[in-house]
């Protein structure tokens, strides 16, 4: 006989229904800290006078954390954040953001643009340049930015 009321011992160790969030999302701040990132990224590129076409943008083969257009260059952006420690100066050389890019990443990125540029349901810029960048982002625990890179036609 199984026993379904709160004797019920089955998922011990498991978190209860109840402390897990609805959505399926964990609670432990990275999407939070990644949206961060992202929105000071936005910032940054709206400087340089680029327009932020979308964030998060979906296609069938993933996600694109930020394409920009500044009327020339279209822009699909891969956006690293990190938070630094209260306790120490900066970052470790291994916690650097865009040290977190991989050769397997670069491909993605690539494979993402090329859905999104192929979707035939978006309207898509007429641009002369298409340029893959890195943003590496450290911000403090406050959430306040620190540094960021931007690194242009990284890949």
């Amino acid at each position: 006989m199984r026993s379904f009321g709160p004797t019920a011992r089955s998922d011990q160790g498991l978190p209860r229904a109840r402390d897990r969030r609805c959505d399926g999302r964990g609670t432990d701040g990275r999407r939070p800290l990644g949206r961060l990132g992202e929105e000071l990224a936005v910032a940054h590129l709206n400087r340089l006078g680029f327009a932020a076409l979308g964030r998060n943008e979906r296609t069938s083969a993933g996600e694109i954390d930020l394409i920009a257009f500044d009327g020339h260059t279209l822009v699909f952006a891969e956006v690293k954040t990190r938070r630094a420690s209260p306790r120490k100066q900066g970052i470790r050389p291994d916690q650097e953001p865009l040290s977190w890019l991989r050769p397997r990443q670069r491909a993605r990125l690539r494979r993402l643009a090329a859905a999104w540029l192929c979707d035939e349901a978006r309207i898509r810029p007429t641009a002369h340049t298409i340029r893959f960048d890195a943003i590496g982002v450290i911000v403090d625990t406050n959430g306040r930015l620190l540094r960021l890179d931007h690194v242009e036609a990284a890949w």
